[in-house]
């Protein structure tokens, strides 16, 4: 019985330690335009632009929504996060839900559609360095980061990258 024990716990060890490892940035389905889909499977139909997301989260302290644009960085560490550009020349952070999914490292440039909850949010100094750090930039730019950050943030359930 004792080594039944043994090899639960050795069997349940063995299935965390998998768990670590599975690519999160691995589509979950690859649509006929070479679109990839990520996390809950969305549409792109009925999204916002930018802009729009913008005008809509005026007043507003969060919101539901889906939202298209270009991809301008990506955590090069493992692609749990990314900014898109917005068109007052700034992004908008895009994290997602629970940490289940996560985008590929190389999808700068490309167009997405995200859908989830947008949030007016304060990031702080050691996050916001953070960020900065996964995002590859210098120390000295790094450094630079001396203030929180007020703005619109997106957590989404789905993504797709096109």
């Amino acid at each position: 019985m004792n080594h039944l024990k043994h090899f639960s716990v050795f069997l349940f060890f063995c299935l965390i330690f998998y768990a670590g490892c599975v690519d999160k940035s691995k589509p979950t389905e690859v649509g006929p335009d070479g679109s990839t889909f990520h996390g809950k499977k969305i549409e792109a139909k009925g999204a916002l632009t930018m802009k729009q997301l913008m005008d809509q989260m005026e007043g507003k302290k969060e919101m539901p929504a889906k939202v298209t644009g270009e991809i301008e960085a990506v955590c090069k560490a493992k692609g749990c996060w990314m900014t898109m550009k917005r068109p007052d020349d700034k992004t908008m952070r895009v994290t997602f839900k629970d940490y289940g999914f996560f985008v590929p490292k190389d999808c700068n440039g490309k167009n997405a559609v995200v859908e989830g909850i947008a949030k007016l949010e304060t990031t702080s100094v050691a996050d916001l360095k953070h960020y900065a750090e996964d995002e590859g930039l210098s120390q000295a730019e790094i450094d630079k980061i001396t203030e929180p950050e007020m703005d619109i943030v997106f957590v989404a359930d789905g993504a797709i990258v096109k």
